[in-house]
């Protein structure tokens, strides 16, 4: 798999990610309903989020100093769990990597300041997870 059809898979199962929640929906019903199936690699990474979710926000949550997991940004969460999920079950993807399109998705979806924030605290786990 290509640079490029990777970012776009991971783009992808941050949609699919948001959309379950929003909806309070599993990621198998929302993939279920698209009009347009998605990359495997997208439908992968978004149910292996769901199934670490809890796991996962126990992570963020340790990190996120001065932000409770439920008033940060829906995005931003959706995020960090992405590139949490990709830190801790694909060894071979570059830590730079997940961490650069993780900042990427958060400036090009949420707010101002949310680059920063994702940095920041995938920054401060990396060293537990990797």
């Amino acid at each position: 798999m290509s640079t490029l059809e990777a970012a776009e898979a991971r783009e992808r199962a941050l949609v699919l990610l948001y959309e379950a929640e929003s909806r309070t929906a599993s990621v198998a019903e929302v993939v279920a309903g698209e009009v347009v199936t998605p990359p495997p690699m997208a439908v992968d990474l978004a149910l292996g989020v769901e199934a670490g979710m809890a796991r996962y926000d126990v992570f963020i949550s340790s990190k996120a100093r001065g932000w409770r997991l439920e008033r940060m940004p829906m995005i931003d969460r959706a995020i960090l769990r992405l590139a949490l999920h990709e830190l801790v079950e694909r060894p071979d993807t570059p830590t730079a990597v997940v961490l650069n399109e993780a900042v990427e998705l958060a400036k090009r979806y949420s707010t101002e300041d949310s680059g920063r924030f994702v940095n920041g605290v995938l920054a401060a786990l990396v060293p537990e997870v990797r």
